[in-house]
């Protein structure tokens, strides 16, 4: 019975594996150059066995996208209907918790592997773009135009300045996946002072005075 239960647990694990050696393949060799055998190797099942769960190679990678990454974007979204406090606080904490959930985590690669293989293959760009790109630019020029409307940031475009918060951030996990081995930077000071720097560039008169 125990070897039954652990035999379904291992089942049930399998896209979860699948998946997670597809996103580490993907980060360290691109998307074009990733075979599915070498992901069945990395997850430790057959090839036919990725094929039970995912008809190619393209359809891995949109699994990639919607099951571990556009839920962080969900999460965010939850968070910030939730939250009643000033917009400066929230902003702070949301570029921290993309940090956490993104930048320090497995997904870190993505933005490189998105950016790389966005030529070759618009098709799974256009993917990420509409669930993950989009959807988080939304939110944070929610966030911004929720600040203005209280007084507590000076007025800007919402949606170009909330790339330009976001921008530094990509440029973060690329340094990361890129050049972190020849040139280690404190990747959470950064993070910091980027918040910091931001958001006292957005603060309104009355905020700063």
């Amino acid at each position: 019975m125990a070897e039954a239960q652990r035999r379904q647990r291992r089942k049930e694990d399998r896209p979860d594996e699948i998946l997670e050696a597809a996103l580490a393949l993907f980060a360290e060799k691109g998307y074009a150059a990733t075979r599915l055998d070498e992901v069945a190797r990395r997850a430790g099942v057959s090839k036919g066995t990725v094929y039970l769960y995912f008809s190619s190679k393209e359809d891995l990678f949109k699994s990639l996208v919607e099951t571990m990454v556009a839920p962080e974007v969900e999460r965010a979204e939850f968070f910030v209907a939730q939250h009643d406090g000033p917009a400066r606080d929230l902003l702070g904490q949301l570029v921290r918790q993309w940090w956490e959930t993104v930048g320090e985590t497995h997904l870190c690669g993505v933005p490189k592997l998105v950016l790389a293989e966005a030529g070759n293959f618009p098709e799974l760009a256009r993917l990420y773009t509409e669930q993950v790109i989009t959807r988080a630019s939304r939110l944070i020029a929610s966030v911004i135009e929720r600040g203005i409307a209280t007084g507590e940031f000076r007025p800007c475009d919402p949606v170009l300045t909330g790339r330009l918060l976001i921008a530094p951030l990509v440029f973060a996990t690329i340094w990361k996946q890129s050049l972190s081995r020849f040139d280690d930077m404190d990747m959470p000071a950064f993070v910091n002072q980027h918040i910091d720097l931001f958001l006292h560039g957005l603060l309104s008169e009355k905020e700063t005075a």
